[in-house]
């Protein structure tokens, strides 16, 4: 409706709730996130290898995500996790913008 997801985001690893619906709106945008791996294998492989996705729902506040977990700084980007088993990335944060968090559509689930 609207652009808006209509069901909750989930981690698809555990099954965490990332997102509940309503809470983000469908964006095109070509990022590179890398290779989906714990936290800490994340940001120390950002520099290497990963997939270039289009698709993905932008949150407007952090305070929305019911389950979401940051990366250390990799540069002036910041990666999302699911905050229970740290898969990820999920999504992608740049710093110079404070209000735009994308989580890619296919490394989540939908409920």
């Amino acid at each position: 409706a609207q652009g808006r997801n209509l069901r909750a985001v989930l981690c698809q690893r555990c099954g965490s709730r990332v997102l509940l619906p309503g809470a983000a709106t469908f964006a095109r945008r070509e990022l590179l996130l890398p290779a989906m791996r714990k936290k800490a294998a994340a940001a120390a492989a950002a520099g290497g290898g990963g997939d270039v996705l289009r698709e993905h729902w932008l949150v407007r506040d952090m305070f929305s995500f019911e389950n979401v977990g940051f990366t250390r700084d990799v540069g002036n980007v910041k990666f999302l996790v699911c905050a229970d088993c740290e898969a990820g990335p999920i999504g992608w944060h740049c710093l110079d913008d404070k209000d735009s968090f994308y989580v890619a559509l296919e490394r989540v689930a939908h409920e």
